[in-house]
């Protein structure tokens, strides 16, 4: 899969790769996301019978192909003139949950109609209403979930963009949040920054509310009837507290590297949060998976799936849907053969196999 994000550098303007693949400070927390993934080693069992393995798993209580949803990705037609439409096409071809984000450059109503399975991932706003307005419109399009982004109070200093001034050219927006004074061309988001910030980091600060807390998710877990997600949860306490007010599931999430940067790598937590969770809701993890053994090693440690985003964008980027619909295919496949090397029939097996840390030299 390195291969797609070679190719998508090829094709995209350095600013918008930079979008992309950057993260925040000096991206600390960016670089080990992925080395954390390569301590984890795995000990495979032998003589067990794998002639039929399998992938299949179960997601909020929905089946899909392999226990895999795509992440929330902002504004993906910065990425390919299709955007959310090629992947959430590519995302229904696998048969794994799409994840709509709030600031998605294609309206939800638009992904729901194309028959796959559509999460909706919210950013909480400072207008409280008009983020239930974006439950209502998500439960009336076909949502199967709501995911709320619990780590950005405001946007992580994310350098990269600092120094390129980033902004959004005029025809990509963030269509759910049009009108009302929210961004539209010639909006905040598309000015050109002073040298101190990025345009959509000021967008973001102006928009997103930093007084999220937990009475906030207690009254959206009464407001909305489908499954609710919380997205950028750490700690074990936090996910303690999580599951007693009901959520579905949980993201262990360091937001990619792009929030606070010397945060924790989230495959780090993942064991500890999974039992301090004890089977009362699912636990996933994001920030950093890059193969299927990354997503054997997940499940290995107490996850119930993965969420994958960077990976499918840089398919975007080099060939629309069929470069989305590769990534995902390539990582069915790379899992199918970690799950069968390791000697597990299926993604149930994957709980009971042993890992190894290994302590990086000093």
């Amino acid at each position: 899969m390195a291969e797609f994000e070679e190719a998508a550098s090829r094709v995209l303007p350095a600013d918008v790769r930079d979008f992309v693949a950057g993260g925040s400070g000096a991206e600390t927390t960016l670089d080990a996301n992925r080395s954390a993934f390569d301590r984890v080693f795995l000990v495979p069992r032998v003589l067990r019978d794998v002639s039929a393995c399998r992938t299949d798993a179960t997601l909020l209580g929905r089946p899909v192909s392999m226990p895999v949803a795509v992440a929330p990705v902002a504004y993906q037609r910065l990425l390919h003139p299709d955007g959310e439409l090629a992947v959430a096409r590519a995302a229904r071809t696998a048969g794994v949950p799409f994840t709509v984000s709030t600031m998605s450059s294609v309206p939800v109503e638009e992904l729901t109609a194309l028959g796959g399975s559509v999460w909706f991932q919210l950013y909480w706003l400072r207008d409280a209403e008009r983020s239930l307005e974006q439950v209502r419109r998500a439960e009336e399009a076909g949502c199967e979930a709501i995911v709320l982004t619990v780590d950005v109070p405001w946007m992580g200093r994310r350098l990269r963009d600092v120094r390129n001034r980033f902004t959004l050219p005029g025809q990509v927006t963030a269509v759910h949040l049009t009108g009302g004074g929210a961004p539209s061309p010639g909006s905040v988001a598309h000015r050109r920054p002073g040298d101190e910030v990025s345009a959509v980091a000021e967008h973001t600060r102006q928009s997103f509310s930093a007084a999220l807390g937990w009475p906030t998710v207690a009254a959206l877990r009464e407001r909305t009837r489908l499954p609710l997600v919380l997205k950028g949860v750490l700690a074990p306490e936090d996910a303690v507290h999580a599951a007693e007010s009901g959520v579905d599931a949980l993201v262990v999430s360091n937001h990619g590297g792009r929030q606070l940067d010397g945060a924790v790598p989230g495959i780090d937590m993942l064991e500890q949060v999974a039992g301090a969770v004890a089977g009362r809701c699912q636990v996933l993890v994001d920030s950093g998976v890059r193969s299927g053994t990354d997503v054997l090693r997940a499940l290995a440690l107490g996850a119930d799936g993965v969420l994958v985003g960077r990976p499918v964008m840089w398919g975007l980027a080099a060939a629309g849907e069929s470069g989305a619909a590769r990534v995902l295919e390539l990582l069915a496949e790379e899992l199918r053969d970690a799950l069968g090397l390791s000697g597990c029939a299926g993604v149930a097996d994957a709980a009971r196999l042993a890992t190894v840390w290994r302590v990086p030299a000093r």
